[in-house]
């Protein structure tokens, strides 16, 4: 497996949990019309890969942010790159150990309002074990009911022990990995 598209799962990964979405009641994540990827590089040479799959639970009111809440999960196992050989790669030990760790998480803890639509969710990322303090940024826009969440996550692959042994070596796979993701919602209130 190439470690870039590890690392690139991984991010991933990440990102789509920090923008996890908690359900209520009337707000749901629409997954036809959601993804979360990822770009990581391998030997100077950009990777993108994707989630297949993942859930969020969203409970948001842009008026009542202390009480908002998401929560992410992402099946580590459906991370791809697009290669037969580099998918059967990550679910390895020393990428996502998905035996031992299936699901990668993120629970948010507080959202601020940064204005037009923007906003910083702060929560606790757990990859492959590891459970870090994370800020996902996150850009809100709305058409009629539809709401769109988007944004970009910077990780650090090895602070998630993502690539270990040989694949620690950075000069091979990059230690930053981009997450992005776009989630698209129903049930959130105007902005």
């Amino acid at each position: 497996m190439k470690p870039t598209s590890f690392l690139s799962a991984l991010l991933l990964g990440s990102t789509a949990l920090l923008m996890g979405t908690p359900a209520s009641a009337q707000q749901a994540l629409v997954p036809a019309q959601s993804s979360i990827g990822f770009t990581a590089k391998q030997m100077g040479v950009p990777l993108q890969g994707h989630f297949k799959k993942f859930t969020a639970q969203v409970v948001f009111d842009p008026t009542k942010l202390a009480s908002s809440k998401i929560s992410f999960s992402v099946d580590t196992g459906s991370a791809t790159l697009g290669s037969r050989e580099t998918d059967a790669e990550l679910p390895k030990a020393v990428w996502f150990n998905v035996p031992q760790f299936p699901q990668a998480t993120f629970e948010s803890s507080s959202i601020k309002a940064l204005g037009a639509g923007k906003f910083e969710v702060l929560g606790k990322l757990n990859i492959k074990g590891t459970v870090r303090d994370v800020v996902v940024p996150v850009a809100l826009t709305q058409n009629g009911a539809a709401t769109t969440a988007t944004g970009t996550l910077a990780l650090k692959r090895l602070a998630y022990k993502i690539g270990e042994n040989e694949w620690a070596d950075t000069s091979m796979v990059a230690d930053d990995v981009q997450v992005q993701f776009k989630l698209a919602l129903t049930g959130v209130g105007k902005l």
